[in-house]
């Protein structure tokens, strides 16, 4: 019986938050989607791997002599994953660096330069990532590493370091009352529409809604979009509002839309990451060196 590595990556994660909707927001699906593919790992078994209740997710007794096995074969088909793909990386001198927005704004460009100067012959492919995958890949072992937003779910798997911070604003249309405002008090926006990333991003969603910001306050949601450009289509058409970096400005500029800054809310930073296994990976580490020369 062959049995996809993805529904193992679904019971694992479900195995260990011992509840459904945790383990959704980890694996950035919807709740709904992780059930079924739950059930359709207990079809293939022919076992009950969990007792179902308004508590939670227990493992029955088949569930947990699998629940046993699957980290060690999973970790063992990640490394093997990982090194075909770096060997297909070595052989073709590519680089992936998977990144989301604009990544580390108009320091991108050198350190691009500055890794194929220190490393003649490679180039840099970079993946952009949808927001409903805040990791743009790296979790899957998609991309070798990351130019990523900060916090995003499961960056505690991860080495992250941090490269630049910069202020949060606000991104309305530009008919909206406060787009006039030199600037503009989150308690301002608490009974606006906010337009969000998918409810199965977790803490990268309230983040962006800043909800630790709100008082209690449950935000309101005025469309849900994890594309740029569908993101900007919300905001211009009065859908919502949303927090954005203060470089969307520059690079989401789009007419329709004002970008404002907002106060009482903390900065946004953003980060390198990669997975420890490349701690060793002298290409990846050349490439972490040059993100880390923006430090200086």
């Amino acid at each position: 019986m062959d049995v996809d590595t993805r529904l193992l990556r679904y019971f694992a994660a479900v195995a260990e938050e011992g509840n459904l909707t945790r383990a959704a927001e980890r694996l950035f699906v919807s709740q709904p989607a992780l059930t079924k593919q739950v059930r359709q790992l207990e079809s293939q078994l022919g076992v009950r791997l969990f007792t179902r209740s308004h508590t939670g997710m227990t493992l029955t007794e088949p569930g947990a002599a699998l629940a046993a096995r699957v980290p060690t074969l999973l970790a063992s088909w990640d490394s093997v994953l990982r090194e075909t793909r770096g060997a297909a990386s070595r052989a073709s001198r590519v680089l992936r660096i998977g990144f989301l927005g604009s990544a580390v704004n108009e320091a991108t460009q050198d350190i691009i330069a500055a890794f194929t100067a220190s490393r003649p012959g490679w180039r840099v492919e970079m993946r952009q990532g949808s927001w409903g995958n805040p990791t743009a890949g790296l979790s899957a072992g998609d991309v070798d590493a990351g130019l990523l937003r900060l916090p995003f779910p499961g960056q505690e798997n991860l080495r992250v370091e941090p490269l630049l911070t910069e202020p949060r604003w606000v991104a309305l249309s530009s008919a909206h009352p406060l787009a006039s405002a030199p600037e503009i008090a989150f308690g301002a926006l608490w009974e606006e529409p906010f337009v969000a990333a998918p409810p199965e991003t977790g803490a990268w969603r309230d983040y962006w809604l800043a909800t630790d910001a709100r008082q209690g306050r449950e935000p309101l949601i005025g469309a849900v979009t994890d594309q740029p450009d569908a993101w900007l289509t919300a905001i211009a058409n009065g859908y919502g509002v949303a927090l954005a970096p203060e470089s969307a400005a520059r690079f989401y500029n789009r007419p329709g839309i004002t970008y404002r800054p907002v106060t009482g809310i903390s900065p946004s930073q953003v980060a390198v990451a990669w997975a420890p296994a490349d701690d060793d990976n002298l290409v990846i580490q050349d490439f972490v060196q040059c993100c880390l020369e923006l430090r200086r």
